[in-house]
């Protein structure tokens, strides 16, 4: 097998730094949050940026990047049209994968876990403070859904701005916020030969985290 623009000949050793059993926090949220925050200090382009995979009755699943809006220790929120595709996969399967590709960092943070719809009040707390064209725009996209041309869309987004001109723009039925609640976090950090340093927070049934290192 040949590839004319030699992608297998795409490769990189990472050597940046490592990982040990010492350098983590008990608890993986904690954890999270340092790396985070270290996504951040480094000047990333959206750290907050992460793939949500979701998966339908039939197993079918589907991919996408969102936008991180809030955690803590109950979990990760991310907002969406409830009538897309991975709200209704999720309506169908509630559970869900997510994943941070810190690549400059060489890192990854993977988490896994069922997923819930946050209350209204939380879901309108961030709409609020969301700018004004992001609002109309929740308003205007049936997301997920064939749309003829962009123009369209544009169209119906001048409408309803105009709609709302002078007017507080409420929050929509069909739009709100979802938390995976973790059961799994991963965190990888590249190593050279491909011995990359994986460890594993798994939720035990006391609601306390174990701990393994996994191989590359």
């Amino acid at each position: 097998m040949e590839s004319s623009d030699k992608i297998a000949d795409l490769r990189r050793e990472y050597t940046t730094r490592g990982l040990s059993r010492e350098d983590l926090d008990p608890n993986p949220v904690s954890q999270f949050r340092l790396w985070f925050d270290q996504a951040r200090e480094a000047g990333l382009l959206e750290p907050n940026a992460m793939t949500v995979a979701t998966a339908d009755r039939s197993g079918f699943v589907t991919a996408r990047t969102v936008l991180l809006k809030a955690y803590d220790d109950r979990g990760f929120v991310f907002f969406t049209n409830y009538t897309s595709q991975k709200a209704l996969q999720i309506a169908e399967n509630p559970q869900a994968a997510l994943l941070f590709p810190w690549l400059p960092l060489e890192r990854q943070v993977s988490i896994s876990g069922p997923v819930e719809k946050i209350s209204t009040t939380e879901s309108l707390s961030y709409f609020m403070s969301r700018p004004l064209g992001s609002r109309v725009g929740a308003w205007v996209s049936h997301q997920s859904q064939v749309v003829s041309s962009r123009k369209l869309l544009e169209t119906k987004f001048h409408e309803m701005m105009e709609k709302f001109r002078n007017k507080e723009v409420p929050l929509p039925d069909f739009w709100g916020g979802f938390r995976v609640v973790p059961r799994q976090i991963e965190f990888w950090q590249g190593g050279a030969y491909r011995l990359h340093d994986r460890f594993r927070y798994v939720q035990t049934g006391d609601g306390k985290w174990e701990i393994n290192q996994l191989q590359p």
